[in-house]
């Protein structure tokens, strides 16, 4: 297998030598991106590890197709000539779960007989989440041969944010069929949310709503980087960038009911909120990136 796989790098080694001069492949297809190509960008680690396997005694792990950084945006490029390209990323994600959990109906005093089940009523854990990120850049190119280098400017803004909801089917009462704060109203995999917490005056109470805080980030700046098509269309690189990054993550706030006395209420307590402002250098996640052009 090793030598299977030297083999193969020399050949790509001949095959890159041999078409540099008029960089097309011997079917004809030009190496270097043209005016009209599109782009797409993944992460180039898992391919580099896969072929680097096979030069070790530690095997090769199939790759997998990732996103170029954490960002989880689709990033791709649009070229206007050969020199010249638009940069464009998006990510546009909402979501929602649902887990409902059966309880036993605590308005109903009178025990069961056998073989009859306790009544039951519901409870409901919904989470819902929104997840953007959109950007767009001007790259410009120069080099020769199958290298090239790139320089340009960007911005980009991204925002996520989660919310969870809960409902539970026993309604709290201080009068009649009395129904207070349990613990069996526990939502498994919420952190144990409907287990008893307290109010700020002290009452046994259950959370119905938890904001988690937005978190909105924007950058601007400007980047240059380099890459080299190994074969046509298809190029590995990697870029550094200067610019300004500014993040601002919302309060979070908690709901709670409870009981105080003969009334139910609810309270909605807000917690920290956070900024950050930086000018600096940043190197695209410090991953290496495969862009594929077609």
């Amino acid at each position: 297998m090793k030598k299977f796989a030297l083999t193969l790098l020399v050949a790509c080694t001949v095959f890159t030598v041999t078409n540099a001069q008029d960089l097309k492949s011997k079917e004809g297809v030009p190496v270097l991106p043209e005016a009209g190509d599109y782009a797409i960008g993944i992460d180039a680690t898992p391919f580099l590890n896969y072929f680097g396997g096979f030069l070790s005694n530690g095997g090769a792990v199939a790759p997998t197709w990732n996103f170029t950084d954490a960002t989880q945006t689709i990033k791709g490029k649009y070229y206007v000539d050969a020199e010249t390209a638009y940069r464009a990323e998006i990510r546009l994600g909402f979501g929602s779960n649902t887990v409902k959990n059966m309880v036993t109906d605590r308005t109903v005093t009178t025990p069961s007989v056998y073989p009859a089940l306790d009544p039951q009523k519901e409870n409901k854990w919904k989470q819902g989440n929104t997840n953007i990120g959109l950007g767009v850049g001007l790259e410009k190119h120069r080099g020769k041969g199958r290298l090239s280098g790139y320089y340009g400017a960007g911005v980009g803004i991204y925002f996520n944010s989660t919310t969870d909801k809960f409902t539970y089917g026993n309604a709290l009462s201080p009068t009649g069929t009395v129904v207070t704060v349990n613990a069996a109203d526990a939502f498994t995999g919420a952190g144990n949310v409907g287990a008893t917490v307290n109010d700020t005056y002290g009452n046994s109470a259950r959370i119905t709503e938890r904001k988690n805080g937005s978190v909105i980030e924007l950058n601007l700046g400007a980047f240059v980087g380099a890459e080299y098509f190994f074969l046509p269309k298809i190029s590995v690189g990697g870029e550094f960038g200067w610019g300004l990054d500014f993040v601002k993550n919302g309060k979070t706030s908690t709901t709670k009911e409870s009981i105080g006395g003969t009334t139910v209420g609810t309270q909605t307590i807000e917690g920290d909120k956070a900024g950050a402002f930086g000018f600096d250098t940043g190197n695209f996640g410090g991953k290496v990136y495969m862009m594929l052009h077609f």
